[in-house]
């Protein structure tokens, strides 16, 4: 297989876990009582990784927007600098870019879309001339608390624990659904009776955290990314066909000397990579692609084309991690050549390949070391997070206090 010009490097930051002690009846008499309306009560769930519904923002993006993926219009076919789309007055929670498309929740648990819907990555009907590059509902069962984007698919976790997708997962030959049905151009669920606390997506594969620990991934697996296809299966599940892989399935890892089973408490993804972290040991786990080093422990580290691992003009991959001149940072991200960080008073630096102009700076030269966007709209707002697509680059921001 012949990899194309896309994402090979990887950055990451930890976060800390959250514990919920569970409660306790006052009364033997009322035990019985008790339960039911426990069992009545709808269960919430949390993760130190879903966006804070009480910190909102408005949406910037620059970029390519020849799709529709800056939610400017059909007029807009690029913006060299950040610019600022109206989501219906909504107050904007997370906003994440997938390949050509972008989604965005809003405090009320509804998730809006633009960009390309050519195989279903928006998730609502587009018929109309022009309606996909601007703003629009998705509709499905449940109040949204955290998104997720792959390359032409999204996906949204409800506060119940329950995962809608829709769109289409590819492979090296082209489309090959997001379920055995084919592409899903409205949201279904994908893992019932299971209850989800975190996920993430890559290019083409999608990763669900489960509240016991454990991991379901679903996708193309020809990288390896899906974590528990073997090589013989590995492209569109061999003689055991799609549904093997594209039905949710659980990794399965053991320790190597006690053969105890791992859980995990976080997860992950890059391109063509899944990450994990052991909820016991805090260790991290990876698997997938590795061809430019992208797995381990990283600064950043991977392939250097582009600028794209910030470290000045050499283009080589760096296996071993190196460390970035930057401000402290409380967020990292990449897009498919590009990579950005938030630093802790809301900047945005930016670096990698210029080319889409994702990197904020007014021009379409190549940025070998990180360089802080700017523009018109940031020049009141502190960046609250920042994510990379395919050619285009989405920013949520709020005023700042005067």
């Amino acid at each position: 297989m012949t990899l194309s010009e896309e994402q090979q490097n990887f950055i990451f930051q930890e976060g800390t876990v959250l514990q919920q002690m569970p409660g306790r009846g006052k009364k033997r008499a009322r035990e019985s009582e008790g339960e039911n309306k426990i069992a009545n009560k709808k269960h919430k769930i949390t993760h130190p990784s879903h966006p804070d519904v009480t910190v909102t923002g408005v949406v910037l993006a620059c970029g390519e927007g020849d799709v529709g993926q800056l939610g400017l219009g059909p007029d807009v076919m690029e913006k060299s600098r950040p610019a600022l789309i109206n989501i219906d007055n909504q107050k904007i929670v997370s906003a994440v870019a997938g390949g050509m498309h972008t989604v965005c929740l809003t405090n009320k648990g509804e998730v809006y879309t633009f960009g390309c819907n050519d195989e279903g990555a928006l998730g609502r009907n587009t018929s109309e001339e022009g309606s996909e590059t601007l703003p629009g509902k998705v509709d499905f069962l449940g109040r949204g608390i955290q998104l997720s984007a792959g390359d032409s698919h999204s996906a949204v976790l409800t506060d119940e624990g329950k995962v809608f997708a829709w769109g289409n997962f590819r492979d090296a030959n082209g489309k090959i659904g997001l379920t055995p049905e084919g592409i899903m151009e409205k949201p279904i669920e994908m893992l019932p009776g299971e209850t989800v606390v975190k996920i993430a997506s890559g290019g083409d594969h999608l990763l669900c955290l489960t509240e016991k620990g454990e991991i379901y991934s679903c996708g193309c697996a020809e990288q390896g990314q899906l974590g528990r296809v073997a090589e013989c299966f590995s492209v569109r599940g061999g003689r055991k066909g799609l549904e093997y892989i594209l039905k949710p399935g659980v990794i399965r890892c053991l320790r190597h000397k006690s053969r105890k089973r791992v859980l995990f408490d976080d997860v992950f993804c890059g391109q063509y990579m899944s990450y994990a972290r052991e909820k016991e040991t805090g260790a991290m786990y990876a698997w997938g692609l590795n061809n430019y080093y992208q797995l381990g422990k990283v600064y950043t580290v991977g392939r250097g084309e582009y600028g794209r691992l910030g470290h000045g003009d050499s283009n080589e991959e760096k296996r071993i991690p190196a460390v970035l001149d930057l401000p402290p940072c409380k967020q990292v991200a990449a897009g498919q050549a590009v990579s950005y960080a938030l630093t802790e008073s809301g900047e945005v630096y930016a670096w990698g390949m210029g080319t889409s102009q994702q990197l904020g700076s007014g021009e379409d030269e190549d940025i070998t070391t990180p360089q802080k966007m700017t523009g018109k709209q940031l020049s009141t707002r502190k960046v609250i997070a920042v994510s990379g697509g395919g050619q285009h680059t989405v920013l949520l921001a709020s005023e700042e206090a005067s």
